[in-house]
């Protein structure tokens, strides 16, 4: 089903930026923004497109005190013919609601929330920047908005999608990054909310990325939170090997890891050029093994903001190992020429991951 959507254009459009190579990531924002409600009685209503602003809210709404919200993030991007295209919603869209599940927040019908996208992507289509490494990232968001105190499930919501254009996630760029691997703090535990894209994962990890860039180092390698061995995410993204030829990354099995869109793909890429993939639990012991006897060849990061982040020096209680020669490696290289050439439509998509959205 489709969600009826009013739009009203804004009367004083931004000027856009001149120079995309100054974009960074998230600081600057379109001319519009989709905002759509929720409330038991009516369900979902009241869809619209308005000029970006300030969102007025209840100071005893729900998301404030108790951190129901839930987000996702995605990308336009300006393909090699000129068009405007998506890189695999519907598997945003369907882990959007896997959030709101677990938060006890309202889902949204598949289709319809797709078509909000289209719609909000097709009026912005000239934000999209033309850049090479340039997208419109899409943040779409969701939030319990009950305007009084009480801890229950919510009745009240609000769904908002801004977009921002935006450059490279990380200034280092492709270029390896160090790690530090966490021995005290924990990003998520079994039978949490590891899974759910909400905001209260990424507060947590704000202390211990702190600590790491106080030292050097750009993110934090993230063990289990049951027995703080077992890997599990890099930073904010999940993470792969390649240990004695074979591509090893954490399982999702245990609900505290993030099951990542660009994780997905990357995977079905690396069967589909023939590598033995492992989804199992490794232990930092273990790869710490890999790293000292030679057998840990490659790491690196996947994620929508930053697709491929080569890790090139991972540092755990003292002891310091660089990979690859502090260089990317030849996996993640191929894995980042690949998902980037089919998302700007350079190369062939035989997945059928790509979505046409408009004409630029």
């Amino acid at each position: 089903m489709k969600y009826e959507i009013s739009v009203t254009k804004t009367a004083c459009p931004k000027e856009k930026p001149a120079d995309e190579s100054k974009l960074g990531f998230g600081k600057v924002f379109t001319d519009h923004m989709f905002i759509m409600d929720y409330s038991t009685d009516k369900g979902w209503h009241d869809g619209r497109i308005v000029p970006f602003g300030p969102l007025s809210i209840h100071p005893a709404s729900t998301v404030l005190h108790y951190g129901a919200e839930i987000f996702e993030g995605m990308k336009a991007y300006r393909r090699a013919d000129g068009s405007i295209g998506l890189f695999r919603p519907m598997e945003n869209v369907r882990r959007l609601n896997r959030s709101a599940e677990r938060l006890c927040l309202p889902e949204l019908d598949e289709e319809g929330c797709l078509d909000i996208l289209n719609t909000l992507v097709e009026l912005e289509k000239d934000w999209v920047p033309h850049s090479e490494g340039t997208s419109l990232y899409l943040r779409p968001y969701l939030f319990g908005n009950d305007p009084h105190l009480g801890v229950h499930a919510v009745k009240n919501a609000t769904f908002v999608v801004i977009c921002s254009p935006v450059g490279a996630y990380y200034a280092e760029g492709i270029n390896p990054v160090k790690i530090a691997i966490e021995s005290t703090d924990v990003r998520a535990v079994r039978g949490g909310t590891g899974y759910a894209k909400c905001g209260g994962n990424y507060a947590a990890s704000l202390r211990a990325g702190q600590r790491a860039e106080e030292k050097g180092y750009t993110q934090v390698l993230w063990l289990d939170g049951v027995e703080q061995k077992y890997i599990e995410e890099v930073g904010a993204m999940n993470v792969m090997f390649k240990i004695a030829g074979k591509i090893v990354t954490p399982s999702l099995a245990s609900g505290s890891i993030l099951p990542g869109i660009t994780r997905k793909s990357c995977l079905e890429l690396l069967k589909d050029w023939g590598f033995e993939v492992e989804e199992r639990k490794i232990s930092v012991d273990e790869l710490f093994a890999a790293a000292a006897d030679g057998s840990l060849e490659e790491a690196w990061g996947t994620g929508t903001a930053a697709v491929v982040s080569p890790i090139g020096q991972l540092f755990y209680q003292g002891n310091s190992y660089t990979l690859c020669g502090g260089e990317i490696g030849p996996v993640a290289q191929k894995l980042y020429d690949q998902l980037t050439g089919i998302q700007w439509g350079k190369v062939e998509d035989k997945f059928g991951w790509t979505q046409f959205v408009c004409n630029g």
